[in-house]
């Protein structure tokens, strides 16, 4: 759990909801706020819930069947956000959308259960994907913090344990336990012209070519969130206030 003592993600006295949506990153999550609260030296509580935004009935029974071979005590809270998304962005990508959707009800839900902190199993690899893809596809240099004050829930914060952690061991994890997850149960996505068009997928694949010739890419991607030199920008944006190198030229 080097995240976690790297940015103090987890203090004395909070109450953290495990946002668990069946996947391998969200189950391996769960598994280590487990053993951190077992074995740390902090005090704290744990929920662990699955927001259900319409998963098939096979995922949904995959899910708790995880969750009982886990040991991991889940709440289920049923939403219509698939059927939302459905509707509204009948062309395109509805990814996005779906992912604000799905933020705005577990912010609530942990914030109904009185925490304080959501846990998200977004990982290494998700942080220089999402790099990538502000530049490539965004026009702006944008990352993913390791945590994250609320603007719409006061007093709520999110938090990324996984942070450091690489895909490839999560992958191992799964492989060494034989474990078998969902991945994404959308029925949208379940449409393989979709799914191969995929943004986040294509700059996955590309990094993969990248660290064959260059093994240190990847950790130069996430240097480079960290070392971002501002006086060589043409701008800056500072709480959504742009400003040009003009202004103090």
């Amino acid at each position: 759990m080097k995240a976690v003592r790297s940015y103090q993600l987890v203090e004395e006295n909070d109450k953290i909801a495990v946002c668990i949506s069946g996947g391998k990153d969200s189950f391996l999550l769960a598994k280590c706020m487990e053993e951190l609260k077992r074995h740390g030296n902090v005090s704290f509580e744990l929920v662990y819930f699955v927001m259900d935004p319409g998963y098939k009935k096979d995922a949904r029974t995959m899910i708790e069947e995880n969750a009982k071979l886990l040991n991991i005590p889940v709440q289920f809270f049923s939403s219509d956000i698939f059927d939302m998304i459905e509707d509204q962005n009948k062309k395109g990508n509805p990814c996005y959308l779906c992912a604000r959707k799905r933020r705005g009800f577990l912010y609530q839900k942990a914030k109904d259960l009185g925490c304080n902190k959501i846990a998200l199993g977004h990982h290494f690899d998700d942080v220089i994907e999402t790099i990538l893809l502000s530049i490539f596809y965004g026009g702006e240099y944008k990352s993913m913090p390791p945590k994250l004050h609320s603007t719409n829930f006061k007093g709520m914060e999110l938090i990324r344990p996984l942070y450091l952690v690489r895909e490839k061991d999560i992958l191992s994890w799964t492989k060494y336990n034989q474990l078998s997850f969902i991945n994404c149960a959308c029925k949208m996505t379940e449409n393989k012209k979709m799914e191969s068009s995929s943004k986040r997928l294509e700059v996955k694949n590309l990094i993969s070519k990248l660290e064959k010739i260059n093994p240190n890419v990847a950790s130069n991607i996430f240097k480079s969130s960290e070392n971002v030199s501002i006086d060589t920008l043409l701008a800056i944006k500072k709480d959504g206030v742009k400003t040009s190198f003009l202004e103090h030229y």
